[in-house]
């Protein structure tokens, strides 16, 4: 891989030494409908539940309800478009902790919030950095529906040679 400058790269605006440890960015929010959570479900997690309002009545949601791992890809899609597409971003190598904490329904407006806790130049890759972060993803009331820990490698700007 050969490294990018900031010249090679103007559509960057964010690199890995623009990011700081407690920094907090609200990522903007979306409302994911019925047809949206039943065609998710569908193709990738086709439980009762997820597929058929009756079904879900009387499951332990009470409604049709988003598959947990819907919700992460519309976190994902909140991140990629509000910040990552923006940024010298170099992909992940995981993520931890993803915890589903209440259900998502249709409707129901979702917000995403991003925390960085940790950064570091990689060792092998000093012109790689990673950092961690906390996603936490908020519905219309408040209610933490999501919460995600994970590593994002980033290019840097100006790495030490």
């Amino acid at each position: 891989m050969t490294a990018t400058t900031p010249e090679q790269s103007p559509h960057i605006k964010i690199w890995w030494e623009d990011l700081a440890v407690g920094q907090v960015k609200d990522l903007g929010s979306l409302s994911p409908t019925a047809d949206e959570i039943v065609a998710f479900a569908r193709q990738f997690d086709p439980q009762p539940f997820h597929l058929d309002p009756e079904a879900a009545k009387a499951s332990v949601f009470g409604g049709l309800c988003a598959s947990g791992w819907h919700t992460c890809s519309l976190a994902m899609r909140l991140m990629v478009t509000n910040f990552l597409h923006e940024s010298s971003s170099l992909g992940s190598p995981g993520l931890e902790n993803i915890k589903w904490l209440k259900p998502v329904f249709p409707g129901d407006t979702l917000r995403l919030q991003h925390t960085i806790t940790e950064k570091r130049v990689m060792g092998k890759r000093p012109d790689v950095g990673l950092v961690r972060t906390i996603w936490e993803m908020f519905n219309q009331h408040g209610d933490k529906v999501l919460h995600m820990e994970g590593y994002g490698m980033f290019r840097l700007r100006s790495p030490k040679k």
